[in-house]
């Protein structure tokens, strides 16, 4: 067991202090920390905060193996500042069984990255008619909590109620993906004055916000948690602020791209920003980042959506929805809430590792920072700006938004449980 001394990091952006790691746990915060044997990590200027968690992560394994593997993600995920993530269950065969979770989980374990926690599907292959094995998904090894048919929206409001019922018994969460099928026939972008002049097919903001709507009442009538999966628009703020005024147990995540980007970048028809939600308005973004801000949207997760070259290097309509983004979502959030004074960094801290991490019931990552805890952490040089270069992602998919794009922060160092899973910005 090895002992790390970070030396002089801004502990959530405070005072600067010294933390020893001594095997898998932090042993001493202070100053003046003598470092005997240890290895010394000089931090002046970093911010250390907990370990980041993600709660929507597409690992692609099993199945598209040529998007990503556990590996290659949970490798990403690291060079992000991330010690655990939530897998999707969307995979080839779908996650909706306790083998094919507990196949993921074995797989995360194997990597040695970061924790993966697996997502279990709501629903019997994604569609929508039948419950999957919820209960034993729990009771596996993989101990699921939280179930999605992300990339589909349970849309039926019955199979809604049950599985909500269901996961009550455990303490679980259903996670929506907020998408009235039917209003989004062919949808291509955001409904709006772009999609009427670029001729595209318009996604309604109420085709998300109807089934948050529902999704709260049906929460509140079960008394049961529901998540809401990568909320996009004003109206999707308003009833989530809602729903939390009353008391029901309602959480909800942003992407860092709803955060950034606008529905004005489809005028380029570049492909490599077709996303679900698709992007939304700068009044929607707007909202999305006062409410980060105030709480009512809880957590930042990357939806990290990797697709191979051919999936996007095609003409609009033909091209997969999503974009990468676990190693370039704490620099969005930097841009987009620090440096607009939005949040602080233990404000980060919260929205990006305790929070999400709370409504994962992972019991082991998004702790203080403090003696006695898990050695989950990530150290962050704010000062440092640069483009980002798809080429060097550790991702193995390249379809980011950023590319080129000038942004600020590095993630200098990350250690899961004591071991340094990056050291100077590159995978150990």
């Amino acid at each position: 067991m090895s002992t790390i001394l970070i030396r002089g990091a801004k502990i959530l952006g405070g005072e600067a202090a010294d933390v020893l790691i001594d095997g898998e746990t932090i042993a001493r915060v202070g100053t003046g920390i003598e470092a005997g044997d240890a290895t010394v990590v000089e931090a002046a200027g970093q911010i250390l905060l907990p370990g980041l968690v993600d709660l929507h992560t597409h690992l692609r394994e099993p199945g598209r193996e040529d998007s990503e593997t556990v590996l290659t993600g949970t490798k990403a995920a690291a060079v992000g500042g991330f010690t655990a993530v939530h897998a999707m269950a969307n995979t080839f065969p779908v996650a909706d069984t306790a083998g094919v979770v507990e196949q993921v989980w074995r797989l995360g374990r194997e990597s040695g990255y970061c924790d993966v926690q697996p997502v279990g599907a709501v629903t019997v292959g994604l569609e929508g008619k039948n419950l999957a094995e919820l209960g034993a998904m729990h009771e596996s090894a993989a101990r699921v909590r939280v179930f999605s048919d992300d990339g589909k929206c349970v849309d039926d409001a019955v199979i809604m109620r049950r599985a909500l019922e269901y996961v009550k018994a455990f303490d679980g969460v259903v996670a929506q993906h907020a998408q009235e099928p039917r209003l989004t026939e062919g949808a291509q972008m955001n409904e709006g004055v772009v999609s009427a002049e670029l001729g595209l097919g318009g996604w309604p903001a109420v085709a998300e916000e109807s089934i948050i709507a529902r999704d709260v009442l049906l929460a509140a009538h079960v008394g049961s948690r529901v998540h809401i999966c990568h909320l996009s628009t004003a109206g999707s703020v308003e009833l989530v602020r809602w729903a939390k005024s009353k008391g029901w147990q309602v959480t909800a995540e942003v992407t860092p791209h709803h955060l950034l980007l606008t529905d004005e970048l489809v005028r380029s028809y570049d492909p490599v920003y077709k996303v679900n939600p698709p992007l939304r308005t700068e009044a929607d973004v707007m909202a999305l980042r006062e409410a980060l801000a105030d709480g009512t949207i809880d957590c930042v997760a990357t939806d990290h959506a990797p697709h191979p070259h051919e999936d996007k290097d095609c003409e609009w309509a033909a091209a997969a929805m999503g974009m990468v983004g676990l190693e370039t979502a704490l620099s969005v959030v930097q841009e987009t809430m620090v440096e607009t004074g939005l949040l602080d960094w233990a404000g980060v801290a919260d929205r990006m590792s305790f929070r999400p991490a709370l409504i994962g019931r992972l019991e082991t990552h998004g702790r203080p920072v403090s003696a006695g805890e898990p050695a989950n952490l990530t150290l962050v040089d704010p000062a440092y700006r640069g483009p980002v270069d798809p080429a060097g992602f550790a991702s193995r998919s390249r379809n980011t938004p950023y590319e080129g794009r000038e942004l600020p922060g590095r993630v200098t160092h990350t250690f899961l449980r004591g071991r340094a899973t990056v050291v100077d910005g590159i995978l150990a």
